[in-house]
């Protein structure tokens, strides 16, 4: 029969081995997830992520929030346009396509 130390030095030893296993299996899904939001063009809005901390999220969404832009960019519709915006329109789109 084991001993209590040699059981909590088993312990510690899986413990180390499922956080690397779990660390490499998180890598192939994070790689995994970023080629289907490039294959599908998705973006944090799309997820219902638009606001979030998503790399291109400037600012959380908020009940003021009017606009939302293709990479989660918010606007309150107050102020100067933002420039996603003024590109967007210019390339022929219309603020209601960004109405949150």
């Amino acid at each position: 029969m084991a001993t209590y130390a040699e059981i909590q030095a088993q312990i510690t030893q899986l413990q180390q081995q499922a956080e690397a296993i779990k660390k490499h299996e998180l890598a192939a899904v994070i790689a995994d997830v970023k080629a289907k939001i490039a294959h599908y063009g998705l973006t944090a809005r799309d997820l219902g992520l638009a606001g979030s901390t998503l790399r291109g999220a400037r600012k959380s969404t908020t009940s003021a929030t009017r606009f939302v832009g293709p990479q989660g960019q918010t606007w309150s519709g107050f102020g100067r346009q933002p420039q996603w915006l003024h590109d967007a329109i210019a390339a022929g789109k219309t603020k209601a396509d960004f109405a949150a």
